[in-house]
């Protein structure tokens, strides 16, 4: 703070909280903090007391600008108004910048193609959540969009891949499919094939070429196997 703020304070303490003790056993309001309050009310009406802002270096700068003293981009200064006032004015100017791109945005967005992944119960209650582990990619070299996801209900051990060409009149080959870990890890042909069997914790895309995946052992057991894997997409 500067010294003008702290003398700035000092005066209104002075001026507004003078002490009173016939009132200190009454109800209601103490001091006369009108100064304060007024900016704080949900009106539209002028302020009581506007600030003085002769000496303010903010608007010296800007008065002194040929380029911001008319600038589009600076929100206005409403010197006799309560914050509550600026506030409204603020939240009309942002939704009137966000109404026309959500206009054109909505307008651009429609279904490419539609894939029945899972059933669910007709109850709402009971449904369980079946789709984890939604991730996004998008292969600017190939022009392809990747979701990584899991089902649940379907087979923990599998990740799905779907992709879709970013032009959505463009098709590509295998459009979704299903890598499943299983026992692949095993260290020889000789170990039994449910031995080592393991689920997916969770999976990203490391580059356009790879995915990474955090798996685990689904044995039922103390220190269960957590592995790392990067997978080629080939």
């Amino acid at each position: 703070m500067t010294q003008k703020d702290i003398t700035f304070v000092a005066d209104f303490l002075t001026e507004h909280f003078n002490e009173a003790p016939e009132l200190y056993n009454r109800k209601g309001k103490y001091f006369n903090v009108e100064r304060v309050g007024q900016y704080l009310k949900d009106e539209d009406d002028d302020l009581v007391s506007p600030p003085n802002t002769e000496g303010n270096q903010w608007f010296n700068f800007l008065k002194n600008s040929t380029h911001l003293k008319e600038s589009p981009l600076l929100f206005p200064y409403y010197p006799e108004k309560s914050l509550h006032f600026v506030k409204r004015q603020m939240e009309g100017v942002i939704d009137q910048c966000l109404q026309k791109p959500a206009d054109v945005i909505g307008k651009s967005v429609h279904q490419a193609v539609c894939m029945s992944l899972y059933k669910t119960s007709q109850s709402e209650d009971s449904t369980p959540q079946l789709f984890k582990l939604p991730f996004l990619w998008n292969d600017k070299t190939s022009n392809i969009h990747y979701v990584l996801f899991t089902i649940l209900e379907n087979s923990i051990s599998k990740i799905y891949i779907l992709r879709r060409h970013t032009d959505t009149s463009r098709s590509v080959s295998n459009g979704i499919l299903a890598v499943e870990f299983g026992n692949f890890l095993n260290n020889s042909i000789n170990e039994s094939s449910d031995s080592r069997c393991y689920t997916c914790l969770d999976a990203h895309f490391y580059d356009d070429e790879t995915v990474t995946v955090v798996l685990k052992e689904s044995v039922e057991q103390e220190g269960k196997e957590r592995v790392l894997a990067q997978l080629p997409l080939s």
